[in-house]
């Protein structure tokens, strides 16, 4: 015998099976960062990234602090930045603006990232001289390269351990590597090579999954 709904409850309230509501799910980050918010947080970055790896920073800042945009979606950007012409990091700050808020984000992320580091660098630079003298100015801009050294190795890793999902993909970033660094190859000519390659090989690999 079926199971009746039981009589002390009013019909509008009885248990049945509803589908959660379309708002009842989580916003996505990008619906709740401000343009604002981005240009200060690239700002951020541009003021205190010394000594380059600035790629690192934001995946440390964006991913891994804020939960801004998720580490594939970095990759993502990060791949396609170095594949542009121009600038890596402009590229790549170009890419999580747009994710975030779109052209607006971008346009945010770029001024963000650019223009209080350029003023600070002017300033910075019309006083150096007078600090190169001193043996601890070497030695604090060396432990800051170090530093950004850093974050770049963990950035690279990070890459390279998600972008290693098949066989294909570990031989194609070891034969770029030693392209590159080995043979000392012009990057373009390599990615001209390269990435034709690598997307019919990926789309032949999606279609066959």
């Amino acid at each position: 015998m079926p199971p009746q709904p039981d009589p002390a409850l009013p019909e509008s309230v009885a248990p049945t099976s509803v589908a959660a509501e379309p708002d009842a799910q989580p916003q996505p980050a990008a619906c709740r960062v401000g343009l604002t918010a981005i240009f200060l947080a690239f700002a951020k970055i541009g003021l205190t990234a010394f000594g380059g790896g600035i790629g690192g920073w934001m995946l440390r800042d964006f991913v891994q602090i804020k939960h801004w945009i998720d580490e594939a979606d970095f990759l993502n950007g990060l791949a396609l930045s170095q594949s542009f012409p121009g600038t890596n990091v402009v590229n790549l700050s170009i890419w999580i603006g747009n994710r975030l808020r779109g052209t607006l984000g971008a346009v945010a992320a770029v001024a963000g990232l650019v223009g209080p580091s350029l003023v600070a660098a002017v300033a910075i630079l019309a006083v150096f001289d007078l600090f190169t003298d001193f043996k601890m100015t070497h030695q604090v801009l060396a432990g800051i390269g170090a530093a950004a050294i850093g974050l770049s190795l963990q950035m690279g890793i990070t890459a390279a351990r998600r972008s290693a999902k098949s066989i294909f993909s570990v031989v194609m970033m070891a034969l770029v590597f030693v392209a590159v660094f080995v043979f000392r190859l012009p990057l373009p000519l390599v990615v001209a090579i390269a990435a034709p390659v690598s997307i019919a090989v990926a789309y032949r690999q999606k279609q066959e999954g």
